[in-house]
């Protein structure tokens, strides 16, 4: 019964996974090649590719634990490091304060 729930276990841990470098892979190919670049990141086919095997094994019905794992962590590496440079670059960032209202700053009625 034990082992059952740690496979129950194991089988959810694998779909977090896998959701999380599918999220990683389509954000990747939404970017700008150019935002790449100007971000002085790799470039777009090389993320595509990495995040792509990613994504390609986390498939594979084999137990290949470790290569799982680095693919979790090349779209950790791209989720935590390079879509914020992206986001950046390309001006998809938060702007303004959080007292901005639709028309501008408030200020408290000054």
């Amino acid at each position: 019964m034990l082992a059952q729930g740690f496979e129950n276990l194991l089988g959810w841990l694998y779909l977090a996974i896998l959701l999380f470098t599918v999220f990683a892979f389509g954000d990747a190919a939404f970017r700008r090649e150019d935002a790449y670049r100007a971000a002085d990141k790799q470039t777009k086919p090389f993320w595509l590719i990495i995040l792509g095997l990613a994504v390609v094994v986390n498939l594979i019905p084999v137990g290949l634990f470790f290569l799982v794992i680095i693919g979790l962590i090349a779209a950790i590496v791209y989720v935590v490091d390079v879509r914020p440079a992206l986001k950046q670059v390309s001006g998809g960032g938060r702007r303004g304060s959080s007292s901005d209202g639709p028309y501008g700053p408030y200020n408290g009625g000054r």
